[in-house]
This record gives C-alpha cells, sequence and structure tokens, in this order.
C-alpha cells in the first residue's frame, strides 16, 4: 500500500492537476519537491554581462522563469520596458504568463506549440529585422544561439537567473517516511544517494521518468518499481495511475 509519494518536480499551479486527481481516487499523499531552486541574478551581476535590453525590440522566452527574472531585474535597473517591445515564447501558456506583467497584445506576442525553439524558430524569422534578446539560466548550452545564427538573426544572450542544487536537508532526512520516490533527472537519485548512502532495494519504491533516470537508479543498485517516458506510459500520470492501481485500488471517498 504507498501511502505518502515524493514527486521531484514543482507543484502544480492549477488546482485542476491530474496528480490531485489520482491522490484522491487512491488515497495518497503527494509532496511537490523538486531538486533544483532558480534565483535571479542581481543589477550589479547583470550588468556585468554588459548587455543592453533597451537595444532589443523583442525578447525570446524559454520558460516562466525566464519571464519572472527578466521584469524583476527591468523594475531593479528601473527600466521603462516600451509598449512596442515585442515577445517570443515557446509556447502559448509561457506567453500567457506575460499578463502578470504587461497588458497583453495578440499583435506583439508570437509564440510556438512544442515548447521547443526549434518550432519557434520560424515564426522569428518573419520578423527578422527584430533585435532578439534571449534570458538565460547560469545553466545552458549554445544550441539557440546556433540555431539563430544559422538563420541570421541578430540576437544576443544573457543570463539573469541562475540554477542551483537543493538537495535533502538534515531535518528532511529525519523525517523521511515516504512509501515511494519519484525522480525526473538523474540529479535527484544522486541527491537519494548521497542523503542516504545505505539504502537497500526494496526499502522505498522508485519511480524513474525516462532512460537516463531509470539507469541513475540502477547505477546505484537500487530498483525501478515505475517507469514513465514510455511508448506505454508516455507520461508519469499514466505510470503512476497505472501503479497505484495495481498498489492501492480506486479508495471511497464518499
Amino acid at each position: 500500500m504507498i501511502r505518502k509519494i515524493l514527486i521531484s518536480q514543482p507543484k502544480p499551479s492549477n488546482d485542476n492537476s491530474p496528480y490531485y486527481e489520482l491522490a484522491k481516487e487512491y488515497g495518497v499523499e503527494l509532496v511537490f519537491r523538486p531538486f533544483i531552486k532558480v534565483e535571479g541574478l542581481t543589477a550589479k551581476e547583470f550588468r556585468a554581462e554588459k548587455v543592453s535590453i533597451l537595444s532589443h525590440t523583442a525578447i525570446v522566452f524559454t520558460s516562466r522563469h525566464a519571464i519572472d527574472f527578466f521584469f524583476q531585474l527591468a523594475k531593479e535597473l528601473r527600466l521603462v520596458i516600451p509598449e512596442d517591445m515585442k515577445y517570443f515564447c515557446v509556447t502559448e501558456t509561457i506567453s500567457l504568463y506575460i499578463q502578470k506583467y504587461v497588458q497583453y497584445r495578440k499583435r506583439k506576442v508570437f509564440f510556438g506549440t512544442t515548447g521547443k525553439i526549434d518550432d519557434l524558430i520560424p515564426v522569428m524569422v518573419k520578423h527578422k529585422t527584430e533585435k532578439y534578446l534571449v534570458p538565460m539560466s547560469s545553466v545552458h548550452n549554445d544550441d539557440i544561439k546556433h540555431q539563430l545564427d544559422a538563420k541570421g538573426l541578430h540576437h544576443t544572450e544573457c543570463v539573469m537567473y541562475r540554477t542551483l542544487s537543493d538537495p535533502f536537508t538534515d531535518e528532511e532526512i529525519q523525517h523521511f517516511d515516504y512509501d515511494m520516490l519519484i525522480f525526473s533527472t538523474p540529479t535527484g537519485v544522486r541527491y537519494l544517494t548521497q542523503a542516504f548512502p545505505d539504502m537497500k532495494k526494496g526499502q522505498v519504491k522508485l519511480g524513474a521518468f525516462g532512460p537516463a533516470t531509470a539507469k541513475a537508479i540502477e547505477n546505484a543498485n537500487l530498483s525501478v518499481d515505475l517507469m514513465a517516458g514510455t511508448k506505454e506510459y508516455p507520461s508519469m500520470i499514466s505510470a503512476l495511475k497505472a501503479y497505484l492501481q495495481k498498489e492501492n485500488g480506486k479508495q471511497d471517498n464518499d
């Protein structure tokens, strides 16, 4: 019987998330606990990059973090973002998040559909005269730069926020009472083995999203009890639902 599950991702912002429906349906407590945390650069740190935000006419957003820290920095730098600034986002969901900071106008907000920069670039090419600014995390590769270079787009990449590790605290280790842990990256598995070096197979059920995470679990001499990101279970929701159906069965909540 699974009663309490730790999921290594941020808590869903939507109250109607399928995760909450699963928790109710199968009588489990879900704890969302990411193993990374994100913080913005200070105005002083950003100035050291010698990037002028206002010399650009369009901003490319790949995440909501990028939106938050862009507008946070603009405020700290006392910049007034022009009303005709254009925004290009990798998904519509991310584009709608801009409403938190500015009035949303479809004529100046553009978005892709897949969440990948590849899908957004054809839209950007239609606006080839824009000068694009791409806010990024401290942890990134040059894929976006290379793709924009290949299309001859005028662009500048800059770091606006940093991604830091957030491993288990002593208090979390002391009050560790989970029946199951679900990891979406090998990083979380590494933190688990650092915090509990004596953990044995079967001591707690382990779920993995994707082959790299599953391999990290196996390399730690632990066993994978639930696997998502497969043809049978493409999402963690579908994999977890099938697993809980087998282990717990539906709960009578009447």
